[in-house]
């Protein structure tokens, strides 16, 4: 217990096996007490089958939550003490079914006096207990159904993270940063092509001068993520968000986020009313990253990027800040 006070909250497994075992001990102990010649981890698949039909391995193994093999294990194991008998036929005489012998139907009979003893000396426990620990096991199970505890801890390392993450404004001396990071990923699934050229080699004319924004992710003070608005002289929108890039050194950490939230602010700052993009629906993390950023697919606009095949618009008057 004293290891538990000091390891805290990260032990939760260690702990939980070791009440786990203590009470399986116990358990063994306690068939001892009603001289009951029994296997603690026999009673999930001899309580299932005590409720009167007989089952295969995998419907067992389902209902109880263990793997097939641990089922079939235990059941060979009962069938030795002749508590259970195999080879029964259902009804449609297609598969294999496992059930109580009289043996085993007369030692449950003994059993429920023992289980009815074991649920009052529970009830007595949770009576004296601050918190109802079943009640407890319960809720938890049904939360970490819904997000398990490694989802959970990449949560909080995403956001814990994230903290080391700087978005600052572009100037000179993050010139080859972003289009070495752009290079990167274009190079990786596609072609660098003529439009990339252009912006990438002098992103000061080409995008800061005509009144567009180029954002920089630091983390660690190192420069590892890229994005930029550019003003367009369209009808429907007025700047394009592009030259998106995060290294992959450094993916997970929300920076794609974190730079597409800076970008849009900084279109808003601008007085944009509605952003463009291009992509390619290969790039599965970078399009979810835009749903979530509040993007929407359109189609029709003509493109200078033989890779595009996506186009999605943000409609800054009807999303929140």
């Amino acid at each position: 217990m004293e290891l538990f006070e000091k390891t805290g909250k990260i032990a939760l497994g260690s702990r939980l096996r070791y009440m786990a075992s203590n009470i399986t001990e116990e358990a063994g102990r306690l068939h001892e007490l009603y001289q009951i010649d029994f296997a603690p981890k026999w009673f999930p698949v001899f309580f299932i089958l005590s409720e009167g039909d007989s089952k295969t391995i995998t419907d067992i193994a389902t209902e109880i939550g263990h793997s097939q093999p641990s089922v079939t294990k235990i059941v060979k194991e009962m069938i030795k003490a002749e508590l259970l008998e195999d080879n029964l036929r259902s009804v449609d005489k297609r598969r294999n079914m496992v059930g109580l012998t009289d043996k085993g139907k007369v030692l449950w009979e003994r059993m429920k006096i023992q289980c009815t003893d074991i649920d009052r000396a529970i009830d007595g426990i949770i009576q004296e207990a601050t918190h109802n620990l079943w009640e407890a096991l319960a809720e938890w199970e049904f939360l970490l159904e819904q997000k398990s505890l490694l989802k959970r801890v990449q949560e909080q390392k995403k956001m814990r993270e994230s903290k080391d993450v700087k978005i600052v404004p572009y100037n000179s001396v993050y010139r080859m940063a972003f289009k070495s990071l752009n290079e990167a990923w274009i190079s990786t699934y596609f072609e660098m092509e003529e439009t990339d050229h252009k912006a990438l080699d002098n992103p000061e004319e080409y995008i800061l001068a005509k009144g567009g924004k180029i954002m920089i992710a630091l983390y660690q003070d190192e420069p590892v993520g890229v994005c930029s608005i550019i003003k367009m002289n369209h009808p429907d929108f007025d700047y394009e968000l592009a030259k998106m890039a995060v290294s992959p050194t450094v993916q997970g950490k929300s920076i794609g986020y974190l730079l597409g939230k800076a970008i849009i602010e900084e279109a808003r700052n601008l007085g944009a009313s509605k952003l463009f993009l291009e992509s390619n629906t290969i790039l599965q993390p970078a399009i979810n990253l835009y749903y979530k950023l509040g993007f929407q697919k359109i189609s029709g606009y003509p493109s200078p990027y033989q890779r595009c095949n996506i186009q999605m618009e943000l409609d800054l008057k009807n999303t929140l800040e």
